[in-house]
């Protein structure tokens, strides 16, 4: 098969199980295959797709990358059983047809090199012609020990008839572990029946934390994803012992029809080496293929739900426009105060001390001249150790000086990372950690995009087990919920960080670094086309990148919208249609808005006139109706806050206002101003069935809920979203 057949192949195999037309996927195999990005793609390519979304996108590279893995190991496969002389006309035809990697796993298993196995010393012994005559039923439970009394003493270690039939078991064990059919019917019996336990080790150091798993058992069908993570959590740390059972007597049962054995000469014999292939030989190796299968698809689970939750934190609205006190709360070294203007810019930084009664008014007066010397309209509070305490002094203080501010409890996850790293001291090399900590806590608030690409993914505190997953799938995973989110939101070119635009469509770190450096030494890029001046930025990047990159006062008024320069052309077409020129474009809605809609209502009649196709021109359309437009100004902003609450006060009914903080496989946890976050069960969203608790609440999201229960010694609190009768 040529290549180009090979490539044929794979994309209808592709559109067969996404569902998509050969169109649609040939035309984002070829894009992939010539080096566009996704996002580039998703924005800029829709005619050759056929309007394929990202999701789309993503799913077909996914599975591009994996079928093309398939068809490398295939071949790998297939030479090595070759080398070893077992492959026969039945595993090759399997192993041709196999699609998947687990497949071929499977198929390939018993094949593997390893060390010398009892069947190869049974063959070196010369015992083969007797077990395949076993197999075939030419000898027979009649006159086997005969057969195997003439064998003894035709090889040193045949010294008896129990030497020689031991042989010639661990042969036709073999053998039946080798069948393709047979293991697959004792896989099959497996998978319906299994069940998996733990029980917990006593004397391991955190056995209180997996104490729900003490006598835990259920069937490995209906395990949900984030028990079998907890499992081998505590697995990994000594804390249960897991084990697994399925029904092996019905697999014998199945191997022993699919052999007939009801009409074999040496049926009793038979079935001793099914028994013994499936304890030695079949019945563990599955057992660890379904513990794998199971891990990966946790993991896999556990990956989408991560980076679901990643992107909506992401996605969060900045707060525009307002100057922020940020609040970096502790104990011992004090509360670390940074005020921020409303671009991000560090006015003043200095330390409080809440921990005794003396301290506190001195503390208070400081929050107070801070709030009115710099006109203070928010503070960002960090919910790290002494938030609590910290958020009680700040109420206070707002409610007895009138101070017309609220604050925000920020996620400080990864502030202290931020702090210590080479891009916060690049950024603030003359303040010192805890300072950088605390801009990152405020900045977090104004920009949470901008400032949270600085810090890894997995340390921003918005899931559950991510230190678990294999940290290579992990990180890529991740970096493509990040790239996603930047190139939605877009970037302004002309003062986005290197963190920042190194997620950009076709640029990274180095690009990203020169693009900054050109600008410190010759100031705001002019237009987007000067971007073709930095280093390492040919035209293949300047093409995928530019379109992200937007410039906004600058001397292309298309530059401040989403419209790519290779459509700059059709974009004065439709503005002189409609009446308007580009440089009305920063005039608001207002004086550019009807006549665009209208034009809108005529995008199917268009692409002959404008020498356009329909998907390029409705873009455009969308650009130049909102200009310089953020995604994220759909979004609800975060939750305000002027007095803190208590455990004490609250009682089963009472209602509360909330901001989703963690969404998890049994639920959500939301912050409703208590010291620890309320939990709503994912029974308690809805009055009817869900899935997942994605699909009712995402991080963020402002919700209003229900007291539903109340542990005050453990100072933990059940939410509801259902009112009360």
């Amino acid at each position: 098969m040529t290549q180009d057949e090979l490539t044929t192949a794979l994309i209808q195999q592709i559109s067969r199980s996404l569902s998509l037309t050969i169109r649609q996927v040939s035309g984002a195999v070829k894009l992939l295959d010539e080096g566009n990005t996704i996002p580039f793609i998703t924005r800029y390519r829709q005619e050759a797709t056929g309007g394929l979304d990202e999701t789309q996108l993503r799913e077909i590279l996914k599975l591009l990358q994996e079928l093309r893995n398939v068809v490398a190991e295939r071949e790998k496969i297939l030479k090595a059983i070759q080398a070893q002389g077992k492959l026969t006309p039945e595993l090759q035809q399997a192993i041709e047809q196999a699609d998947s990697m687990k497949r071929l796993e499977e198929l390939y298993a018993p094949y593997r090199s390893k060390r010398k196995t009892r069947a190869d010393e049974a063959r070196e012994m010369g015992l083969d012609p007797v077990a395949k005559a076993v197999w075939s039923g030419r000898i027979g439970d009649a006159n086997l020990n005969q057969v195997a009394a003439a064998c003894v003493g035709k090889h040193p270690a045949l010294t008896s008839v129990d030497i020689v039939l031991q042989g010639v078991q661990d042969l036709v064990a073999a053998r039946i572990s080798e069948e393709v059919e047979l293991r697959d019917l004792a896989r099959k019996t497996a998978i319906k029946t299994c069940t998996i336990s733990s029980k917990l080790n006593a004397k391991s150091e955190e056995a209180a934390t997996f104490q729900d798993y003490a006598t835990f058992e259920q069937p490995t069908s209906k395990i949900p994803p984030h028990r079998i993570l907890a499992l081998n959590r505590g697995e990994d740390r000594n804390a249960l012992k897991i084990s697994m059972k399925w029904d092996q007597a019905l697999g014998q049962a199945r191997i022993a029809s699919a052999l007939n054995l009801a009409r074999h000469s040496a049926r009793q014999f038979m079935e001793q080496c099914i028994t013994d292939a499936l304890k030695r030989l079949i019945g563990p190796a599955i057992e660890r293929e379904i513990r794998r299968d199971l891990t990966q698809q946790a993991h896999a689970h556990a990956l989408t739900n991560f980076g679901r939750n990643v992107r909506q934190l992401l996605l969060q609205p900045p707060l525009l426009g307002r100057t922020i006190l940020a609040i970096d709360p502790g104990f011992r070294t004090g509360c670390k105060l940074a005020v921020l203007s409303a671009q991000g810019d560090v006015l003043t930084n200095d330390v409080i001390y809440i921990t005794d009664a003396k301290t506190q008014p001195q503390a208070a007066a400081k929050l107070t001249s801070l709030v009115q010397k710099y006109n203070v309209e928010v503070l960002a509070i960090g919910n790290g150790t002494a938030s609590r305490e910290t958020q009680e002094l700040v109420s206070a203080t707002i409610a007895e000086n009138n101070l017309p501010c609220r604050y925000v409890v920020v996620n400080e996850a990864g502030a202290s990372i931020y702090s210590a790293s080479e891009v916060g001291r690049e950024e603030f090399p003359q303040f010192e950690a805890t300072v950088r900590g605390t801009i990152s806590i405020g900045r977090r608030l104004q920009d949470p995009l901008s400032e949270l690409v600085k810090i890894e993914p997995q340390h921003i505190g918005v899931g559950m087990y991510q230190h678990d997953l294999p940290e290579k799938e992990l990180n890529a995973s991740l970096a493509d919920v990040v790239e996603s989110c930047v190139n939605h939101v877009g970037v302004e070119l002309n003062n986005a960080s290197a963190e920042l635009l190194k997620y950009v469509s076709g640029l990274n770190k180095n690009t990203a670094k020169a693009i900054v450096a050109w600008r410190e030494s010759n100031g705001a890029f002019p237009t987007r086309d000067t971007l073709k001046q930095i280093p390492g930025v040919g035209q293949k990047t300047y093409e995928q990148a530019v379109g992200f990159l937007r410039i906004r006062g600058g001397d292309e008024p298309l530059d401040a919208t989403w419209v790519h320069p290779e459509s700059y052309p059709l974009a004065r077409k439709i503005l002189k249609k409609a009446g308007i020129t580009p440089a009305a474009l920063s005039g608001g809605a207002s004086t550019k808005g009807p006549a665009l809609a209208a034009l809108q209502g005529d995008s199917e009649k268009m692409p002959a006139e404008l020498n356009s196709d329909r998907y390029t021109i409705e873009q455009v359309l969308s650009a130049l109706l909102k200009p310089g437009r953020d995604p994220r100004e759909d979004l609800s902003p975060p939750l305000m806050r002027a007095n803190v609450l208590s455990l004490d006060e609250l009682q089963i009914g009472t209602e509360l206002t909330g901001e989703v903080t963690n969404v998890v496989d049994f639920g959500a946890f939301v912050d409703v101003g208590l010291k620890n976050d309320g939990l709503i069960h994912i029974s308690k969203m809805a009055n009817h069935f869900i899935s997942s608790p994605q699909d009712v609440v995402s991080v963020g999201q402002t919700v209003r809920v229900w007291v539903d229960s109340v542990d005050t010694g453990r100072g933990r609190i059940g939410l509801t979203m259902l009112k009360p009768a």
